[in-house]
């Protein structure tokens, strides 16, 4: 067990308020006497204040005082940490496993009711996300640590545009995870820019043994939200959309990612976004699709595309379910 979970447990072991000897801690631990007393001289140093008694019933304790030190985690804490790890299990956080290692000691010291509602809250939080592949655990760890560290890496990055992969130098900046994927937002050495990379792309990665400074202030979600929005505020061809429809229907439009973003005016039963026009083009009749006729659009740019896509939609089916028909006909004969 290496030194520092060895310190951490004779500290929870002494915070229980017993005086225990170095034997009995190497004894619990299945340690040597000699780590022990390493350990302690460790956790004094660090400013732990234990206190050694000698005689027959001696023994190491820790004041009362550390008892409220904020090393320590209240309920409300425990249960933030627990609900965290399932958080990060399922969006395939690269250090998931060290946060269910972290909740581990948490339930392995904690007494009998403490533990007992670890394990109700534990139980009390569900996460669905779309399946992360662990494989990318790795990539996101390197990712990480070159973000913190200032380290150069060389990607060999497929853009899925039936390209071969090439190598490029990256400078990673930080990783985003959003709507279940993972991305490194980074400087790109080929390209002179900070682009955005989608992590299940990333074949490889290698250090360089170059170092970099990430630009003070700068932030990799709000890049890649920039990357991926058009600013409604700012220049370019925008249109301006009214919406009416029940309440409760936009108000589900309106947590729609893009159209939250859009949104410039708003009323129980009316909404108003205001559209890059390109987006209005492309995307957004696929995204008002599930709402069926729910929604009332006074665009006429917008109901025309949202009309051309449907047609373009029940063409495509009616073919198919003709091909099925003329398939079933010919299996019969």
């Amino acid at each position: 067990m290496p030194k520092a979970d060895n310190m951490l447990s004779i500290l929870w072991m002494l915070r229980s308020g017993k005086r225990m000897t170095a034997k009995q801690l190497a004894d619990e631990l299945e340690i040597n006497v000699r780590t022990v007393y390493r350990c302690i001289d460790s956790l004094c140093a660090s400013g732990v204040p234990i206190v050694a008694d000698s005689g027959p019933n001696g023994g190491y304790s820790i004041l009362d005082r550390f008892a409220v030190s904020p090393l320590f985690f209240d309920t409300e804490e425990q249960k933030g940490l627990v609900h965290a790890a399932t958080f990060a299990k399922e969006a395939g956080y690269p250090y998931s496993e060290a946060l269910t290692r972290a909740v581990n000691k948490l339930k392995r010291y904690a007494n009998e009711r403490q533990l007992d509602s670890l394990e109700r809250h534990g139980g009390a939080l569900s996460v669905i996300y779309p399946p992360t592949d662990g494989k990318y655990q790795a990539l996101l760890q390197m990712l990480e640590e070159a973000a913190g560290q200032g380290q150069t890496l060389e990607m060999v990055y497929d853009k899925g545009r039936g390209e071969k992969p090439s190598p490029r130098p990256v400078d990673p900046y930080g990783i985003v995870f959003w709507k279940g994927r993972w991305y490194a937002v980074g400087h790109c050495g080929r390209r002179g820019e900070v682009r955005s990379f989608r992590v299940d792309r990333i074949r490889s990665l290698r250090e360089t043994g170059e170092r970099f400074q990430r630009p003070e202030g700068f932030s990799a979600k709000e890049h890649l939200l920039g990357s991926l929005l058009s600013d409604p505020s700012g220049p370019g061809e925008f249109e301006s959309v009214r919406i009416k429809g029940k309440e409760q229907v936009l108000n589900e439009l309106c947590e729609h990612w893009l159209f939250g973003h859009a949104l410039v005016a708003r009323k129980p039963e009316e909404a108003v976004f205001r559209l890059d026009v390109a987006t209005l083009e492309t995307y957004v009749p696929y995204f008002l699709m599930p709402y069926g006729t729910a929604l009332q659009i006074e665009s006429e740019k917008l109901a025309g595309r949202m009309a051309e896509t449907c047609a373009r939609m029940q063409a495509h089916y009616e073919e198919m379910l003709r091909e099925l028909k003329e398939e079933r006909i010919v299996s019969h004969e």
